[in-house]
């Protein structure tokens, strides 16, 4: 494994999918009764980290009940089909704009080569494998699941993306929220208080959207909610306010940029000058170098996300 599994002592484990950089994605691994279940994936060099979590609480491949992806971004989903050939009983579950890119990858593995280039999507991505699609569970909104005796709830939580739901374990009261909750790297933690930023990377981007998501999410009183990067945070409630005060900003810079020439650019350095600006309020205790070097993937990402989206409403 990357890391010690990070046990929450709710049933509820994370790990650090060893993605890119140390402290990027994290895996969650949910357990209930000798039943396990996985939520999102990393990419297809995964396995060894999700087998070693396994045995670590003495379960096998066999237990793995379900592989759930909040959404089909690769850095979420691209373990996808390795996973589910590891693990003969497992059913793979998304939301239903998502199940046809699992059955047959050959689109989704295109979009990402036309944001990475082709020879970075495959370093980063590998082959993408088809799911059977009899052994996948379409979450529509308030699907539920049986995991051992624990119930999991999935939602759907669109405003990063449109294929992206929420789980909420009743058990523990967390919600696993992919990317529209918003994104916390550990490493700028100060005194124990997160950073958040909201996710709006391409190319389904809608703040419209994403705030209603969050609100609702709020709106079960979590106890906790779990990101995909990067992992646990609480109490909810202050952070969520956070991200929607963040929100509005991307989208005062996106429409900031409208008049500008190169929208993308001008929308990054919108975005830059925000993260300093909120690192430094928050107390962050590295350069802005060393900042921006762990932000750099995201701000290159959320700037063209806003950029899609400014388009889009031109276009309306």
């Amino acid at each position: 494994m990357s890391g010690p599994l990070i046990d929450y002592h709710n049933g509820i484990y994370a790990f650090d999918a060893g993605y890119i950089r140390p402290l990027l994605a994290a895996i969650h691994l949910i357990e209930s009764d000798g039943r396990a279940a996985f939520v999102d994936t990393a990419n297809f060099e995964v396995m060894p980290q999700a087998l070693a979590a396994l045995e670590a609480r003495g379960l096998g491949p066999d237990s793995v009940d379900y592989v759930i992806l909040t959404h089909i971004h690769l850095d979420h989903a691209g373990g996808a089909g390795v996973m589910m050939e590891a693990f003969p009983n497992a059913r793979l579950v998304v939301h239903p704009r998502g199940a046809r890119h699992m059955i047959e990858p050959s689109k989704l593995m295109a979009g990402v080569e036309g944001v990475y280039g082709r020879e970075r999507a495959r370093r980063m991505y590998g082959d993408l494998l088809p799911i059977a699609a009899d052994r996948i569970i379409e979450a529509h909104d308030n699907t539920v699941l049986k995991l051992g005796s624990r119930e999991l709830l999935c939602i759907d939580a669109p405003g990063h993306a449109k294929h992206h739901i929420a789980i909420v374990d009743r058990r523990s009261s967390g919600i696993f929220t992919g990317d529209t909750f918003g994104i916390s790297y550990r490493e700028l933690d100060v005194d124990g208080r997160p950073l958040i930023f909201p996710s709006s990377t391409p190319i389904q981007f809608d703040p419209d959207e994403m705030r209603s998501s969050i609100e609702r999410m709020l709106s079960f009183n979590p106890d906790a909610v779990y990101l995909t990067h990067f992992s646990r945070l609480a109490p909810p409630a202050e952070l969520g306010r956070e991200v929607l005060r963040l929100l509005d900003r991307y989208v005062e810079i996106a429409l900031a940029a409208s008049a500008e020439e190169d929208k993308n650019a001008a929308i990054r350095d919108g975005l830059t000058a925000l993260l300093l600006d909120e690192a430094h309020r928050h107390g962050c205790r590295q350069s802005d170098e060393e900042i921006l070097e762990i932000w750099h993937l995201d701000l290159e990402l959320n700037a063209q996300g806003l950029a899609f989206w400014l388009e889009a409403q031109d276009a309306a």
